[in-house]
């Protein structure tokens, strides 16, 4: 482990080098119950361990499209957009 912050508000985030997690990789792991872990290479940011449960928690889907877009604020706003009549693009080959 290489650094130890985190905003007020969130989760202890560790740094580790790409050498240090892969030798202590259970250990990486373990910590990643509690808060992101960033796996560096070079000395920058190159990866990130977090919990599976975390990881369920952010790609979960949150409703349809259309439920999103029927709360949007600008719903009913009466906005006129104009449309720029360009040329097609080509096709590449």
């Amino acid at each position: 482990m290489t650094d130890r912050s985190s905003a007020p508000d969130s989760p202890p985030t560790d740094t580790w080098t790409l050498a240090k997690a892969k030798a202590r990789l259970s250990e990486v792991v373990d910590r990643a119950q509690t808060g992101p872990q960033i796996i560096t290479r070079h000395g920058r940011p190159n990866a990130v361990v977090i919990s599976a449960e975390e990881w369920a928690r952010k790609t979960t889907r949150k409703g349809t499209l259309a439920e999103f877009l029927l709360a949007s604020p600008l719903r009913g706003a009466d906005l006129e957009l104009e449309r720029v009549q360009d040329e097609p693009r080509d096709e590449t080959p």
